[in-house]
């Protein structure tokens, strides 16, 4: 099932970062190895579709992380009922 959160800080120095579920819960850790594509650092704030796993004993952890396009999803679906 896929998620939707936001970016909350990425250090691409150790090569991990931490995302905020949309629908609230805890902040989700994950590791440049989970980025869909990992050439590009994500960024503080950029809107991201993920996976969880259990790790560390159940823990979730985010997995299978794909930047989102600006208006993509939920939002933009709203937009444009809105508009139209």
């Amino acid at each position: 099932m896929t998620h939707y959160g936001t970016i909350k800080n990425y250090d691409s120095g150790k090569g991990e970062g931490t995302i905020t579920a949309e629908k609230g819960g805890d902040v989700l850790h994950f590791a440049k190895a989970d980025l869909r594509k990992e050439s590009s650092a994500p960024e503080q704030g950029q809107r991201f579709g993920y996976e969880t796993k259990q790790v560390d004993g159940g823990k979730p952890q985010a997995i299978n992380l794909r930047q989102e396009e600006q208006g993509a999803g939920k939002q933009g679906e709203q937009a444009s009922k809105q508009q139209g």
